[in-house]
């Protein structure tokens, strides 16, 4: 028997040396081991544990029909050694080629995800900013068209009973796989909401304008009748000026949204003189809404326009306006700039 322990436990501890070392030459090769591929798309689920995604990974067939990695147990083992295993984030992720396992889980801990982006521009109007969301394929669509009707009532805000036009703040906003439609309507929203309480809080004053709302409006019509970004402040001015002496704001863009499909392209003078709710040339003040999803810029010349006493502006063919203090110094304006000179054709006085 003693015979027996003397040969037979050095036998198993050279065994069990072996077996560690080559389980650690294992590992560490293992932990060597790099993505011969770059993978444009890898998912990890909502709810997906360590044992999952290490499942997803050698099962990710690529070159010569292997996985991502040779060992999910390994996979498992690096998780738990590194306290990685509880870390694992859901989402996209992009996996670049040369990658190791290390590197996979340290990408899968941060959450860096691979993001989509979309983009609501200046001045559009709801209905094309809704356009815009139903033909996106990276925003997961679950409104209908009711549901855009009733858009405020979906979301989250304290402006459930407006209009949805000029609510959406214009910018490029960047979302992870499976984002939805009304979650970027909420975002894109909450931003406005922001844009508008950071101006709101150092305000000047100023006549008719005399909640957030007012200014979004005021900022809509700025952005549809300026053509050069120095513009803006002048424009805003001229409205200012205007609310302030109860003088009609007398501008075509909120003609143009209030015949809606009527509009085909140009402005009648019949249709100045049709009064409906938009028509500044009718009626007095700001309009009953947006007439569209102002910039930054333009909410930004709302409450801070430029200096000055001019009360009419017209374009002068290269993108800028010309702006004047006197009805007669504008109607020298018109002659020159739209008349070609020709002041018989005038007709503002008509």
């Amino acid at each position: 028997m003693r015979f027996f322990f003397k040969f037979f436990i050095p036998f198993v501890l050279v065994i069990s040396c072996a077996i560690a070392f080559y389980g650690y030459n294992q590992f560490e090769t293992f932990k060597s081991f790099k993505i011969t591929k770059e993978i444009d798309s890898f998912e990890i689920k909502t709810g997906s544990n360590i044992r999952t995604v290490a499942r997803s990974l050698q099962n990710k067939k690529i070159l010569n029909n292997d996985g991502l990695i040779e060992s999910k147990w390994l996979f498992i083992g690096l998780a738990k050694l590194t306290k990685q295993d509880r870390k694992i984030k859901a989402g996209e992720y992009a996996l670049k080629e040369g990658s190791t396992p290390s590197q996979l889980l340290d990408l899968f801990s941060s959450g860096k995800t691979i993001q989509y982006q979309t983009r609501i521009p200046e001045g559009f109007n709801f209905k094309q900013i809704i356009e815009i969301i139903k033909n996106d394929k990276n925003l997961k669509q679950t409104l209908n068209d009711d549901d855009y009707k009733n858009i405020m009532s979906k979301l989250e805000t304290k402006y459930q009973h407006h209009e949805p036009e000029g609510w959406f703040l214009p910018d490029t906003y960047s979302y992870p796989r499976n984002t939805t439609d009304l979650q970027f309507l909420q975002r894109s929203h909450n931003t406005m909401l922001k844009e508008l309480d950071k101006h709101w809080q150092n305000r000047k004053i100023f006549k008719g304008i005399n909640t957030p709302y007012d200014a979004l409006i005021l900022a809509s019509i700025i952005e549809k009748e300026t053509g050069a970004p120095d513009d803006r402040g002048k424009v805003a001015r001229v409205f200012i000026n205007r609310l302030n002496i109860d003088m009609l704001l007398q501008t075509d863009p909120t003609v143009i949204y209030g015949m809606g499909e009527k509009y085909k392209g140009n402005i009648r003078k019949k249709d100045l003189r049709k009064d409906t709710p938009y028509n500044t040339y009718t009626r007095k003040g700001l309009t009953p809404t947006p007439i569209a999803t102002p910039s930054k810029a333009a909410i930004e010349s709302a409450f801070n326009p430029a200096d000055g006493k001019m009360l009419y502006f017209v374009a002068k063919g290269d993108g800028y306006s010309y702006f004047s203090k006197t009805y007669s110094e504008h109607k020298r304006a018109v002659i020159k700039y739209i008349l070609n000179g020709k002041a018989k054709k005038y007709q503002g006085d008509k």
